[in-house]
């Protein structure tokens, strides 16, 4: 682990919450049932952080820190307010945003953000919990695309969702029981693609806020398409219909 990215110790840790630092994995002494301890696992769990619990030998390397039997490492990604970022606008390009369900695999997530770099996505929006942590595998997998496309995070998707409909940004969700067809659908337009997990897809409950589904054409009937590749085909449509004014 990059050492300039521990941190360690009760009130440090309640020091990097308090200011709004990206904790994305902590990890906690098994038995230390402390109040301060518990103070902190509290706004741990709020803020959906991962949290893992550990025996007193994984913190035998660090016996020259003040740990208190905590430990955590601080995401290399900044996180922007989604609100700051729509209220700044988007220039003159029609605002394009991305909206990631519970797409738990850094190695897809870093994936996405390669391919949302490439085509100019404005933001990528993950929910603080049920999401890959921005660790170095996913800095690693996007190839530095992570530090160029910005990312916020939302309590839930539903936030994002009816954030960016007050702005008039209409969603639009990849499924594969749409009945429309991507590439005969206008997408050249404001937007924000929604993109579910290959297990479970987009939750149903976000699904029915949206403003249509579209899928991608499948001639085999494998189950379906890994998920970074999916968001990748749908973003360069988009890009396609915007650079050609239409769906030809």
């Amino acid at each position: 682990m990059d050492k300039s990215l521990q941190i360690f110790g009760i009130h440090a840790l309640q020091e990097a919450l308090a200011n709004e630092q990206t904790l994305d994995k902590v990890w906690i002494q098994q038995g230390d049932k402390s109040p301060l301890l518990r103070q902190l696992e509290n706004k741990l769990r709020a803020k959906g952080i991962s949290t893992s619990y550990v025996p007193k030998e994984k913190f035998n390397t660090y016996k020259n820190e003040n740990h208190q039997g905590v430990m955590g490492r601080i995401s290399p990604v900044t996180v922007h307010s989604l609100e700051t970022i729509l209220e700044n606008g988007f220039g003159e390009d029609p605002p394009l945003l991305l909206l990631l369900d519970h797409i738990t695999d850094p190695h897809n997530l870093g994936a996405i953000l390669r391919s949302a770099a490439a085509t100019g996505v404005h933001c990528v929006v993950l929910p603080e919990s049920g999401s890959a942590p921005l660790n170095a595998t996913t800095v690693k997998t996007s190839a530095g695309a992570i530090f160029e496309v910005p990312i916020a995070k939302v309590s839930h998707l539903k936030d994002a969702i009816f954030l960016l409909q007050a702005h008039d940004i209409p969603l639009v969700g990849l499924d594969e029981k749409a009945s429309e067809i991507a590439y005969n659908s206008p997408l050249a337009g404001p937007m924000a693609v929604v993109m579910g997990s290959e297990e479970k897809g987009i939750h149903p409950s976000l699904l029915k806020l949206l403003d249509r589904c579209v899928q991608l054409p499948m001639v085999s009937k494998v189950g379906s398409l890994n998920v970074s590749v999916a968001t990748g085909l749908i973003l360069y449509e988009i890009i396609r219909q915007r650079d050609h004014g239409s769906t030809d």
